[in-house]
């Protein structure tokens, strides 16, 4: 069998199987808040396309950000602060908090691309922890406190978002339309690019291509689905507090994405699962929440090195050659 026939084979598995796990997925998405705590699934959906935003980045594109709670926490500032101090619908102050995280991508973007690797990631903390003390300080974002009692409001005028189901699928939609986004760019001639400046960047410089406005692209992308996926929190939670933008949110986000399969369009979203449902299972048990993840973290490193749905792809692939 030639190379060529084996690598066609194996695409042709890894599309069988990723479909098959995006179906059975969704199926269990909607059924899900009929068997499990719709808050918790809801959280458990905004972290989730918080680590596809993030992986966007990091396992598409090869640049590890230490700073992308900054974009999560700030949209969910500036849509909380509209919707409740300007009045403004929740599908607004949703798309403000978008945009107001896409705005910062594109500054935090420009500075950190000039240098790679772990100068790049230096540059990433940084800043963002230069927006978190600019949180503390600022008046709009009621310091410790937060802003609290945000509205959930209608949907266009229409749609209650106070009854849980409603918001749920609320939820639900933005995820899914959040998911679909990230899997147009990944599959587009864009995504190619980037895939080849993560594997080689002097290469994709010899053959003409402009680098470092394909990494502020995409950098500015993951910015504003990390937005979309905090604004969305703070209507679901009715509140955004400093939590949102630390420097261990950022860690967080890093390790679900570690967990699931860095580079996998279903593996952050399992790594997101398996973090924020182990935060709820421990929450009141009293052992430390930071000791279990980093003990489940260990034993992937070592066992699942891929990460878990990554090493499930590879398994899949071998069988099926």
């Amino acid at each position: 069998m030639s190379g060529a026939t084996l690598h066609a084979q194996r695409a042709a598995a890894s599309v069988r199987l990723e479909r098959a796990l995006v179906a059975l997925g969704i199926l269990a998405l909607i059924a899900a808040p009929f068997v499990i705590y719709p808050i918790f699934v809801m959280k458990m959906l905004c972290f989730a396309l918080f680590a596809c935003a993030f992986n966007l980045l990091l396992g598409y594109t090869g640049l590890l950000s230490f700073g992308h709670a900054a974009f999560f926490g700030g949209a969910a500032y500036f849509c909380a602060y509209a919707v409740k101090a300007w009045g403004w619908p929740p599908e607004a102050g949703i798309l403000l908090g978008t945009a107001g995280a896409a705005l910062m991508g594109l500054v935090m973007g420009f500075l950190a691309i000039r240098r790679q690797g772990i100068y790049f990631a230096m540059i990433t903390l940084a800043l963002a922890q230069m927006f978190y003390f600019f949180c503390v300080q600022a008046s709009f974002t009621e310091g410790e406190d937060g802003i609290q009692g945000v509205a959930r409001g209608t949907l266009f005028g229409v749609i209650d978002l106070n009854a849980p189901m409603t918001m749920y699928f609320f939820v639900l939609a933005i995820f899914l339309l959040g998911i679909f986004a990230i899997w147009r760019i990944v599959n587009s001639p864009f995504g190619m690019i980037l895939r080849s400046i993560r594997e080689n960047e002097n290469r994709a410089i010899s053959l003409g291509y402009s680098v470092g406005r394909y990494k502020l692209a995409a950098f500015v992308m993951s910015a504003a689905l990390a937005g979309l996926a905090g604004a969305t929190k703070a209507i679901v939670f009715q509140f955004a507090t400093l939590t949102d933008v630390t420097w261990q949110m950022s860690g967080e986000v890093i390790l679900m994405t570690l967990l699931g399969g860095i580079g996998t369009m279903v593996g952050p979203v399992v790594g997101a699962g398996l973090v924020v449902g182990l935060e709820n299972t421990l929450a009141t048990s009293g052992f430390p929440v930071t000791i279990a993840t980093g003990l489940i973290f260990m034993v992937c490193v070592l066992i699942f090195r891929r990460g878990i749905v990554g090493e499930v792809y590879a398994r899949w692939l071998g069988h099926s050659t």
